[in-house]
């Protein structure tokens, strides 16, 4: 890459710009859908404390080394990668190459993350139009509203079938899924510091305080306190069970986002000063908070409502369907429903920017295209695709998720810590920390390595983990 690519490369002006995009990423629907109840089946702090655990180690390990591995290179996966091999053999082709996986998988789970948005976007709109608090809490209209915006389809081949035959407009949600993704990309066209910086420091701030009052308003709700037993459980044999181990590593590796993609391309655009390590463990505080804020708002509310904890599984079904009957049957329901589907729109819209943030810069990078240019080509393929498989979109998520997530990570790390020599490694690290991390990091990255492993061999075996 010459030094006028380099001098004119867009950044973060800001530390906490960087780190607020980066919570932004990190903080998704895997955060409120999920979390919440993975904490109240397994146990509140039995599943916590495991859950901390994987979030020390993937914090300390593999968002540095996402981070650094861009940062190096001054590029997204392609370049780093490539750059790598280069500093290894000499020969920067073959870390290209394999930098593409990663590639993919960012733009794949983009397409499904489209028409998850569309859903928020709809939702959002129907809070604030008072649509949502109509259907008040009757169960059939609820779940009919979001069965219309979420058709279903066993295979990929019915539910393009289903989409050509009834018109790609006709079913599912295509205006709002247009709509979100025009959002998305308008926020991107505007480059990483004027558009995806300035807007998650607008809008992590401000999602962390919509789910503070969340939070407050419903511990005061009657019934709220049976949803604070299953936060604050602990069951020492329950930390010797296997599947609670598999559960939390899944939820803690998932949500922090290390996939070889996303975090690679935010540190590209850090400045040489940067502190990342100290960066790495804001990101990783503030996502598991964010987390926790979701459970503290989630679990004492269906406490409240009186459904059974054991009814509910974690899902679309948890934020679309139960969530709207539980906030629609509390007091000021229709204000509180605002809150929240704004809330869930931040952290859906800054994750959704970071997703196909590495796409475009791909093309930026390899083809030499302008910014706007770049995110027209990239919304483009997103929209159509996205557009064709809303029905399949589950088993969409389930494939990028379970296969090339943990892949891109694992492919990352092995970039980093055992092809990259191990001084370049911890000078890179090292370049900008107040206290420079210690020889120990190298053996530690390895054993991240092992988890990005066991990632995808759990998450085939259980048919997803995180």
């Amino acid at each position: 890459m010459s030094n006028e690519t380099l001098q004119t490369r867009d950044g973060f002006k800001s530390q906490w710009g960087f780190i607020l995009a980066c919570i932004g990423s990190a903080v998704g629907m895997g955060n409120i859908w999920r979390f919440p109840i993975m904490v109240a089946k397994y146990g509140g702090m039995t599943f916590l404390l495991p859950y901390f655990v994987i979030v020390v180690l993937v914090g300390s390990s593999g968002i540095i080394e996402e981070f650094a591995l861009g940062r190096r290179a001054q590029a997204g996966p392609i370049g780093a990668f490539g750059s790598c091999t280069e500093a290894r053999n000499g020969n920067k082709k073959l870390g290209e190459a394999i930098g593409l996986i990663p590639i993919v998988g960012a733009l794949m789970l983009a397409i499904g993350y489209t028409v998850v948005m569309s859903w928020i976007f709809k939702y959002a709109f129907m809070s604030i139009t008072g649509g949502l608090y109509a259907m008040g809490t009757d169960m059939g209209t609820i779940g009919g509203t979001f069965g219309g915006a979420a058709p279903e389809a066993a295979t990929l081949g019915e539910a393009l079938s289903m989409m050509f035959s009834n018109g790609i407009f006709g079913i599912g949600n295509g205006v709002w899924l247009l709509i979100g993704l025009v959002v998305a990309l308008a926020i991107m066209a505007m480059g990483v510091a004027n558009g995806i910086e300035v807007a998650n420091k607008i809008m992590m701030p401000v999602l962390f305080g919509l789910f503070v009052i969340l939070a407050v308003y419903i511990a005061f709700q009657p019934g709220a306190s049976e949803g604070y037993k299953f936060l604050f459980t602990l069951d020492p044999k329950g930390l010797l069970s296997f599947e609670v181990w598999v559960y939390a590593f899944g939820q803690a590796f998932f949500s922090l986002s290390v996939a070889g993609n996303g975090s690679v391309i935010y540190g590209s655009y850090l400045p040489k000063n940067e502190n990342i390590p100290t960066s790495a463990l804001r990101v990783a505080l503030f996502d598991t908070l964010a987390a926790l804020l979701a459970a503290f708002v989630i679990i004492p509310a269906i406490g409240a409502s009186g459904f059974a904890m054991g009814d509910i599984n974690p899902g679309p079904g948890l934020m679309f369907v139960y969530l709207v009957n539980i906030l629609n049957g509390m007091p000021g329901g229709r204000i509180i429903g605002v809150i929240f589907y704004v809330a869930v729109l931040f952290a859906g819209l800054s994750s959704i920017v970071n997703l196909y943030e590495a796409p475009v810069a791909t093309m930026q990078e390899q083809f030499k295209l302008k910014r706007g240019a770049a995110v027209g080509v990239i919304g483009v393929v997103g929209a159509v695709v996205a557009l064709l498989i809303q029905p399949w979109t589950s088993q969409w998520m389930d494939v990028v998720s379970i296969y090339i997530c943990p892949l891109g990570a694992a492919l990352a790390a092995i970039m980093f810590f055992v092809v990259l020599p191990k001084e370049q490694a911890l000078e890179e690290v090292n370049r900008g920390a107040k206290k420079p991390i210690g020889k120990w990091f190298v053996p530690l990255g390895y054993v991240f390595i092992v988890l990005c492993i066991l990632a995808l061999i759990l998450g085939i075996k259980y048919g997803g983990i995180g």
